[in-house]
């Protein structure tokens, strides 16, 4: 017997990459779709959502873009903090008690000094921009549920991943299409980009979920755990890596439009309590990340 699973987000990144998942014979779980379309921000369409009560619930759905955050701020903590309440609300309406799992972001740890990492959950946040302030509230604000209505609750937060689909406003989908679009004659073999001098855990979409089903399974209620990879890679290795696979020459551009310097120079995200409690490592090669991003633009950029 399936246990049924809902997912808010689906049409997003992550969520594709979870449908074709659970489209999987052998997943001990089945997708439970919405009844309706609905609006995180509007808690009446979340009245009448779930026919089945799902046995647990991923809650993915959320404004990540940071420059949006910063242009609207308050929209982004309407969808961000009040979207996750309204869900919230209707899940207790509906009579659900099963375990819930907020996908929060690395991004909420904030500027942290060299000298603490890799970064634990034991280091305090400090988020630096309105989105990783939206993310932790509803962190603390879906815990505090967990403790109130005694539901199995718990927090991950992801660092930098990376997969087909991804929107190219993020850096490695963007190199990607760029590299197509230079191997089919669309584009100068000029590769515009942005501060790509820094170091960030970058980890594969697959890997990502993989982590999400295994604290479905074994997470502990109550807390937070980071996904990541463990190490650091700088964002221009990784370029040089995908223009070396594509077998294209490539000289990198500076854009002054794409340089907001980093105020972080180093990232590298510890993945130990995650692995402690539920055997979760990662599994996907950084070069078989990037073969499959490479190969998901040929197609899109022969398409555009």
């Amino acid at each position: 017997m399936k246990k049924r699973l809902f997912v808010t987000g689906l049409s997003g990144f992550v969520g594709q990459h979870i449908q074709s998942r659970l489209a999987l014979a052998d997943s001990s779980w089945e997708l439970l779709p919405a009844a309706a379309p609905y609006d995180l921000t509007d808690r009446h369409s979340l009245t009448d959502l779930w026919p089945q009560l799902p046995d647990a619930v991923i809650h993915l759905a959320g404004q990540t873009f940071v420059p949006e955050a910063f242009r609207d701020p308050a929209r982004t903590l309407e969808i961000n903090l009040l979207g996750t309440l309204n869900l919230l609300q209707a899940l207790k309406a509906r009579g659900f008690a099963g375990t819930f799992l907020y996908v929060s972001s690395g991004d909420v740890y904030g500027q942290v000094g060299e000298t603490h990492l890799p970064i634990t959950e034991q280091q305090p946040p400090c988020p630096r921009n309105p989105y990783a302030v939206s993310k932790l509230s509803a962190e603390f604000l879906s815990l505090q549920w967990g403790l109130s209505e005694a539901w199995p609750i718990l927090v991950a937060r992801p660092f930098n991943h990376i997969g087909s689909g991804q929107n190219p406003s993020f850096v490695i989908a963007s190199a990607a299409r760029q590299i197509n679009r230079i191997k089919q004659g669309l584009q100068a073999p000029q590769l515009e980009v942005g501060d790509i001098d820094v170091t960030r855990d970058f980890l594969d979409v697959g890997d990502v979920i993989s982590a999400y089903f295994a604290l479905l399974e074994k997470g502990t209620p109550g807390q937070v755990y980071n996904i990541c990879s463990g190490r650091e890679q700088s964002i221009r290795s990784l370029i040089e890596q995908l223009g070396d696979l594509a077998e294209v020459e490539l000289q990198l551009v500076q854009d002054p439009a794409r340089m907001r310097r980093a105020d972080q120079r180093r990232v590298c995200g510890s993945h130990a309590r995650l692995t402690q409690t539920t055997g979760w490592t990662p599994e996907i090669t950084t070069q078989q990340s990037l073969r499959a991003i490479l190969s998901d633009w040929e197609t899109r950029v022969s398409q555009e």
